[in-house]
């Protein structure tokens, strides 16, 4: 019995002893190489790869997914070219050019089983530079530079480059290489009729087209050897008018094939595209459709990818034969053992992505270093160090929301004695009202994790229960921490307190009945939420076929881009109206860069009235009057519903601070800041205290 045998029975044993996951579980033999299981860690911009990012912090990041037993990784994107390159300082494979960085990388894998390629992305004309190139000199609605179109012969010396390339990160060590060709970027660019009016031997027929794509496999593969794993990232469906159709995407997969890759991962919809594909609005697995669509018509291994969180989900999706892999990003920065969770059949302790998007891709789009809203330690392992309290105090911890909760579980696990008083009948604080609004069921995820880890931490969680200062200062706790979060503002409105104005937290929380006509005074990140609450979702059709209908998606994947005619929509059952001070159209939470857009355009789509640059007059019987640039105007409400912001909760702060006890106090979360409901900084702070105390 040869040693890869041998790897491949063992492994298999190892897959059958959780039933539930065989399929997840399962080695596979790809080429020459052996993955573990089925499970990749998909390229992410994470910021860390940037060449003036600590070395350490590097290692740190992929060796914490490499112990979690990963089965390939896959590094963020290194440009092949500088005229491939993101951004000025973005990774690029030139020489011997940051290989530094890379030995960094290698490191994290090296003496465990877990397979590594660095993907290979050339922005094209996504490039954020003067310098970027395309097809043609097209340019990118996302993107301020228009392209220079590459020559004929800048096209080989490209196809080249990635050859070359390849070559250097064989000799650097890594198994394999990626070659990105979807998602909108160059080779992409090649293969869309919306962005190739070429004339050329690469432009016009589909033939000519999928040439580059074709050539650069078939230069990789000659330049690198028939051991050298090689994926092909491409596009199931691009989402875009004058995208391809799904004939013409089986029709460059069979030729990718052909030219030696060993892998194709799918990509799913270009960065531009009005169509969400990552956000919490996309239902799990959403696009399963066009991952089969190319899975059944190739000999290839095929992975699957974009909104698989959940072990069942990746699961099922490799049992019933829509994919041989399932590709996680961001699900393996909210928890980098997921997949060692997972084997050990300890799933309801993994921390799962819940598709916010506030800590990865919004940082990314701020050129800042990503993390994660339920993991603060993604990508910055080396600033949270895990040691043993010493030494180990009694902490009492008041309010359990997601301040409190995270507090408590991570001073417990250091060795703590930890109290969490909670005043409500459950757990959750403002998560539960998150949790209510359509399209944010994954917070159900994050409150199940913090319940899990409160159990498994052994904190004493006391709920019905609010401390007072004599009871906290008794002599019980050594230290106290006050997480007892934000209140409701009332802006100055004559009227506010008409007995048809009521605030957010009526609604989400305490679901007093709203009426026909609803006036929503603010249009931040919690106002939107209100509009989606009480709008709810369209009647008929649920799941991916309601997302499909909605966002005009081709199942059939028989036009060109997979986009039909969006579907008519339930008129909603309420008229409302959405109003903020400051000029312009509201935009809800101004943080959330990659979500806003998707939220805006369903309360347009759903007939909500947003309106900005508004004075609030007063509040009567007939409803609220304003004034929009000089014109007075009533909004006719049977409902008025406050979402202008929130003060911190601090009186229980305040009075231990007044009580001059020499029991140290720390606030938390909303207690210490009340701005947008932050999830965000709210458990990046408690996990940090937590940590030093």
């Amino acid at each position: 019995m040869t040693d890869l045998h041998g790897n491949l029975m063992r492994a298999g044993e190892g897959a059958s002893r959780n039933g539930r996951f065989h399929a997840l579980l399962a080695p596979l033999q790809v080429g020459a190489n052996f993955l573990q299981n089925r499970v990749v860690m998909g390229a992410m911009h994470t910021g860390i790869e940037r060449r003036d990012r600590s070395l350490e912090r590097i290692h740190a990041f992929y060796r914490a997914r490499v112990k979690g037993e990963v089965g390939l990784i896959i590094t963020g994107g290194v440009a092949p070219n500088a005229d491939g390159m993101l951004e000025a300082g973005s990774p690029m494979l030139s020489g011997s050019a940051g290989r530094d960085w890379h030995e960094a990388v290698l490191d994290a894998v090296r003496g465990s089983e877990t397979k590594i390629c660095m993907q290979l992305l050339h922005a094209g004309r996504y490039g954020k530079t003067p310098q970027c190139v395309a097809p043609s000199a097209i340019k990118a609605n996302i993107n301020q530079f228009t392209p220079r179109a590459l020559s004929t012969d800048d096209i080989w010396r490209t196809i080249d480059d990635f050859a070359q390339a390849s070559v250097r990160a064989r000799e650097f060590g890594y198994h394999g290489v990626e070659i990105m060709g979807s998602e909108g970027y160059l080779i992409n660019q090649f293969t869309a009729p919306r962005t190739n009016a070429r004339s050329d031997m690469f432009g016009g027929s589909l033939a000519n087209r999928i040439r580059f794509p074709i050539e650069i496999i078939k230069a990789v593969r000659e330049a690198t050897g028939p051991e050298f794993l090689i994926i092909y990232r491409i596009s199931a469906v691009d989402l875009v008018e004058g995208g391809m159709s799904g004939g013409e995407t089986i029709e460059l997969a069979r030729h990718i094939e052909a030219a030696g890759a060993d892998l194709l991962n799918t990509g799913i919809g270009w960065h531009e595209a009005s169509i969400p594909t990552v956000a919490q609005v996309v239902p799990r697995a959403a696009f399963a459709y066009a991952v089969r669509h190319v899975k059944h018509a190739m000999g290839l291994p095929v992975i699957a990818s974009n909104r698989i969180n959940d072990p069942d989900v990746a699961d099922a999706l490799i049992s019933g034969g829509t994919a041989d892999l399932v590709s996680m990003a961001r699900p393996l920065l909210a928890d980098p053992e997921f997949v060692s969770k997972t084997r050990l059949a300890k799933v309801d302790t993994i921390n799962t992505c819940i598709a916010c998007n506030q800590a990865c891709l919004d940082r990314a789009f701020r050129h800042e270093v990503v993390s994660c809203l339920v993991n603060p330690r993604a990508a910055q392992e080396i600033e949270y160090p895990e040691t043993i309290a010493a030494p180990v105090k009694r902490i009492a911890v008041v309010g359990a929301g997601a301040a409190g909760m995270t507090f408590a579980f991570n001073a417990a696990n250091r060795g703590h004695a930890v109290t969490l008083f909670e005043a409500a009948d459950q757990i959750g604080g403002q998560l539960l009202m998150a949790k209510a609004v359509p399209d944010k069921s994954e917070f159900n995820e994050l409150l199940r994790y913090c319940d899990r880890r409160l159990a498994d931490e052994r904190v004493d969680v006391r709920l019905n229960s609010a401390p007072t200062v004599e009871e906290l200062t008794n002599g019980a706790y050594d230290e106290i921490v006050i997480a007892t979060g934000v209140r409701p503002r009332d802006p100055p409105i004559d009227g506010i307190k008409h007995p048809k104005v009521m605030s957010y937290i009526d609604v989400l929380r305490h679901r007093r009945s709203v009426g026909r006509r609803v006036a929503i005074i603010g249009a931040g990140g919690i106002g939107f939420d209100v509009a989606e609450f009480l709008l709810g979702q369209p009647e008929g059709v649920t799941g991916v076929d309601a997302f499909a209908q909605e966002y005009g998606l081709d199942i059939s994947l028989g036009t060109a881009g997979g986009l039909v005619e969006v579907g008519h929509l339930q008129p909603p059952g309420r008229l409302i109206t959405m109003m903020q001070r400051r000029p312009g159209i509201p935009a809800g939470n101004r943080q959330a860069v990659t979500t806003n857009w998707i939220k805006r355009k369903r309360l347009r789509r759903m007939g909500v009235e947003l309106l900005g640059g508004v004075s609030y007059d007063r509040i009567d019987d007939e409803g609220l009057h304003i004034s929009v640039a000089g014109q007075s105007r009533l909004i006719a409400a049977d409902t008025i519903i406050t979402c202008a912001g929130q003060s911190s909760e601090r009186s229980l702060y305040d009075a231990l601070i007044d009580a001059g006890s020499d029991i140290p106090v720390h606030a938390i979360g909303g207690a210490d800041h009340a701005g947008e409901l932050d999830a965000m900084r709210a458990i990046e702070q408690a996990t940090r205290l937590a940590l030093v105390l």
